[in-house]
């Protein structure tokens, strides 16, 4: 294969003459000078040359690279170029897993918005149905005049409740005249240092049941939306499921080795996420008490803070005490994202009823507003020096952000300017929370008090 030059040619050509393999533009220099096969004289021209289509040849070594030292150094430039081969593939791998994340959570939210509006559809006709027919075809036109809600709109929203603000909802120069309108003293408080749960009805203006059951002081209070049942978490390890009704401990959840620091219910009702000191975060079903799953970053090493979920059940993110905000894909049990930025232990994390919106807080003295479809901090609220985040929530809306701790703070979403300031707490404020379309506000703190603030 190598008749002249005695090497591997890059354009092989046979000569129909000797049936020999010519590098071509020898050969072809050879027939310019003599006309003839190099191999047995005979007359030979340029246009009977036949290409030879191989593969890409491997070349044998030069004799430079037939000694040891050569030979290593040829093996470490092979080597050096796998591994940075191997390295960009990983990346790339990376970047793809991440999109297929984000493609994978927008088709599970646009199966969820289609359910959800199919069952709204379902239960209109159910009532138009209903109607006399008079009435009905007035509610029929008034239905077939509104616009109707594609998938691709609730992407941008969300959902309608994210998407369109109620009219119902308190309007931002009325949510700023909100004044303190009652306040009530507590035994104990969220968050407080003592062992108990206090349940309050607020028509009633008064403490319907208290839930004693824990050894150590209770850190986090949540209420069913639908049940009579409340939960809580508690540095002695343990979470309690509670009758309102019977008063009493239904069931006793134990998820953790170390203290409970976050508790968060999935938008089904039926399971309660959990973090804990003891790096871990748990999945747990409320109805027979069991742990279903439970997860830690063992890469991090870092004890949990505090643990929500995403208004679709499907994401949900947790607090580190090293200053993390990690989001999690509740399916894989995998960390999907995080989000770095905080210089303190993260004491707070919210989303948004869009769905698009993470608003988080530390010992930084900041709050910090995410963007999850871009994965980046857009926003910081700097407060004062020395102040203390203890709590944050979004109203329903999404239209409100309320920051509880050394004061109280609300801010209107979009702009982030803030809309009112209450400071009638003496202890730092340790929860508060928005009444329905943010009729009122209410508040808890150290200081063993209750307040409710409205016009």
């Amino acid at each position: 294969m190598y008749s002249v030059s005695n090497e591997v040619p890059e354009h092989p050509c046979v000569s129909p003459v000797s049936n020999q393999v010519f590098e071509r533009r020898l050969i072809e220099k050879y027939i310019v000078e003599n006309g003839t096969d190099p191999m047995n004289g005979q007359p030979l021209s340029e246009e009977q040359l036949i290409d030879i289509k191989v593969s890409h040849p491997i070349r044998p070594k030069a004799p430079s690279a037939t000694s040891i030292p050569a030979i290593l150094k040829s093996l470490q430039d092979e080597w050096d170029a796998v591994m940075l081969h191997s390295f960009t593939l990983r990346q790339q791998l990376q970047t793809t897993r991440q999109e297929l994340s984000h493609a994978l959570y927008q088709h599970d939210a646009a199966c969820r918005v289609i359910a959800r509006l199919t069952k709204e559809v379902t239960a209109a006709r159910e009532a138009l149905a209903t109607l006399k027919p008079q009435a009905g075809l007035v509610v029929a036109q008034a239905i077939s005049a509104q616009p109707s809600v594609t998938v691709s709109d609730w992407l941008e929203g969300y959902s309608i409740r994210g998407k369109t603000v109620p009219e119902e909802l308190v309007r931002s120069e009325d949510l700023g005249k909100y004044r303190q309108v009652a306040t009530h003293a507590v035994s104990c408080l969220f968050r407080g240092a003592d062992k108990n749960v206090v349940v309050f009805d607020k028509k009633e203006e008064q403490i319907v049941a208290t839930l004693k059951g824990h050894t150590k002081k209770v850190t986090s209070v949540i209420f069913h939306p639908s049940q009579s049942v409340v939960f809580s978490a508690s540095p002695d390890s343990t979470i309690r499921v509670w009758s309102v009704t019977g008063g009493n401990c239904v069931q006793v959840i134990r998820a953790h080795e170390a203290g409970v620091t976050g508790l968060s219910l999935h938008a089904t009702g039926d399971y309660l996420l959990s973090s804990s000191e003891d790096q871990y975060w748990a999945f747990s079903d409320i109805q027979t008490g069991r742990v279903l799953t439970k997860v830690t970053d063992e890469a991090a090493g870092c004890a949990l803070t505090c643990a929500q979920f995403h208004p679709d059940g499907l994401i949900f993110g947790t607090g580190t005490a090293d200053s993390q905000i990690k989001i999690w894909d509740l399916k894989e049990r995998t960390n999907v994202a995080n989000f770095p930025g905080h210089t303190g232990p993260v004491t707070s994390i919210a989303f948004s009823e869009n769905g698009y919106y993470l608003a988080t807080g530390a010992q930084d003295s900041s709050v910090k507003l995410w963007d999850l479809r871009k994965l980046k901090n857009f926003k910081t609220i700097t407060l004062d020096n020395n102040y203390e985040v203890k709590s944050l929530v979004f109203d329903q809306s999404g239209t409100y952000l309320a920051v509880g701790g050394t004061d109280i703070r609300v801010y209107i979403c979009k702009q982030w300017s803030e809309v009112l300031n209450f400071t009638e707490h003496t202890g730092v404020v340790t929860g508060v929370a928005f009444g329905e379309h943010a009729q009122f506000l209410t508040s808890t703190g150290m200081d063993r008090s209750l307040k409710f603030y409205s016009l």
